[in-house]
């Protein structure tokens, strides 16, 4: 994956997103799902813009399952915006960089 976008897995999710010191977008996506694909450009160029201020995540819900059910994760793409290892915004389904810009500047 290109930018600045890491993969995590349930294994290192505590630590890479829930201990993490900075706000967290995690992508919930699968290699099948085209909107996924479709978003995946937009998340990308978020996180080399706002580089330092929010850490962007993305995770496989087909090899990693646990994290996706324990966040109630029904249909992708969802993108979940943690801070302080908690919630604090999400956005299903396909939508403009400027939506996910959006949430983002406003838990900065």
């Amino acid at each position: 994956m290109a930018g600045d976008v890491i993969n995590i897995g349930d294994s290192d999710f505590q630590k890479q997103v829930l201990d993490a010191q900075q706000p967290v977008l995690v992508d919930f996506w699968a290699t099948w799902c085209a909107p996924c694909r479709a978003i995946a450009p937009s998340v990308e160029a978020l996180s080399a813009q706002y580089k330092g201020q929010v850490t962007f995540a993305k995770m496989d819900i087909d090899a990693n399952q646990d994290t996706p059910q324990k966040y109630g994760v029904r249909s992708i793409p969802t993108l979940l915006l943690f801070k302080g290892g908690k919630v604090v915004d999400q956005i299903v389904g396909a939508v403009p960089k400027a939506r996910i810009e959006d949430v983002v500047k406003k838990n900065l």
